[in-house]
């Protein structure tokens, strides 16, 4: 079985784009392909599934998870604090600054909430399973 699309809901597209390009530019990711018109933004993870942002499909607004928290890895300390500050100066509100977490043993990590709520978060270092 293979991951294919994670899709996070929004209620200002625009928002999204600019707090998304920023904080996956600063781990390496290209600005979202997808036209402005588009009703959805998209990037494509190397090795993963697509990532996509839009709006509810069912025209209700877009509401974030509770206890959900999405995990991408960083490849450096520094990689990690570079998207934690983008997302603080797009739009994202901290959930935890870059540091070293004890819950991971130590690894280097920070937490954020887009501009919806959905809760982030990257990590340098750590492997899961």
């Amino acid at each position: 079985m293979n991951l294919l699309n994670l899709r996070l809901g929004t209620n200002d597209l625009a928002k999204s784009r600019a707090f998304y390009d920023a904080t996956f530019g600063a781990l390496g990711l290209p600005p979202s392909s997808m036209p402005a018109e588009y009703p959805i933004i998209m990037y494509k993870i190397p090795g993963g599934p697509n990532f996509a942002v839009g709006p509810a499909r069912d025209g209700q607004p877009a509401t974030h998870a509770n206890g959900g928290t999405i995990l991408f890895a960083a490849d450096s300390d520094e990689q990690v604090s570079a998207w934690y500050d983008a997302g603080i100066a797009n739009g994202g509100t901290c959930e935890g600054k870059p540091e070293p977490k004890p819950q991971t043993g130590g690894k280097f990590g920070a937490y954020l909430r887009d501009p919806d709520g959905n809760k982030l978060a990257v990590y340098h270092g750590l492997t899961i399973g």
